[in-house]
Parts: C-alpha cells; sequence; structure tokens
C-alpha cells in the first residue's frame, strides 16, 4: 500500500506511523528548508531532529515540496495519482490556498461508526 502523509503535528504523523509499522510505503511531504515543525520540538534532539518527530515519523521517506509553486504543484498531483491512500490535515483554506480543495474522499465500503 503506498500512503501518501500531507500531515503535520500528531494526528496525521500517527496514523501514518502506524500503516507504515504494519507495511505501508509512506512518503511524507514537507516544506522546503524546514521540513515538519515537529523536527524543531525539543529537547531532546538526535542529530538536527527532535526525538519527538523521529518517533511519530518513523518508518517512512519523506520529499521538499512547496506548495505554493505550481511545478511542486503538478509533482504532488502525480504522486497522489500514484497513492492508494492520501493523509492530510489541512485547514479548508489552506487546501484551497495549495490547490488541494478537490480533494475527495473515495468510496469506502467500511460501515459509518456514529
Amino acid at each position: 500500500m503506498r500512503v501518501l502523509d500531507l500531515s503535520r503535528v500528531l494526528a496525521g504523523p500517527y496514523a501514518t506511523m502506524v500503516l507504515a509499522d504494519l507495511g505501508a510505503d509512506v512518503l511524507k511531504v514537507e516544506r522546503p528548508g524546514v521540513g515538519d515543525d515537529t523536527r524543531r520540538w525539543g529537547p531532546p534532539f538526535r542529530g538536527g531532529d527532535a526525538a519527538y518527530f523521529l518517533s511519530v515519523n518513523r518508518g517512512r521517506r519523506s520529499v521538499a515540496l512547496d506548495l505554493t509553486r505550481p511545478d511542486h504543484q503538478q509533482v504532488l498531483g502525480r504522486l497522489m495519482g500514484a497513492a492508494d491512500v492520501v493523509v492530510e490535515n489541512f485547514l479548508p483554506r489552506h487546501l484551497a490556498r495549495f490547490g488541494l480543495d478537490q480533494i475527495a474522499p473515495a468510496p469506502t465500503s467500511l460501515a459509518r461508526l456514529d
């Protein structure tokens, strides 16, 4: 299973961590030059990254994309097309800003739990 991780901080990275632990191929998208905010949430640190970031974002590869750039949005579109699962936790206004407001949940056969 290929998972594209556009999430940050805790809920999304934790969910994709579990998927990676279960064998999914997870690719995390981070901001160029900055990365995920939690890379700096320390101490403790290992190398230049916070232990928090390393623990919750384990088991995945990452790529740096500036989602405000049209050429990077095209790369993101190709990555999304190759993914089985896309995980994101943007605010709705940021989805529109990055051109991601057209993401729609795929039909599912899972029953609702409410």
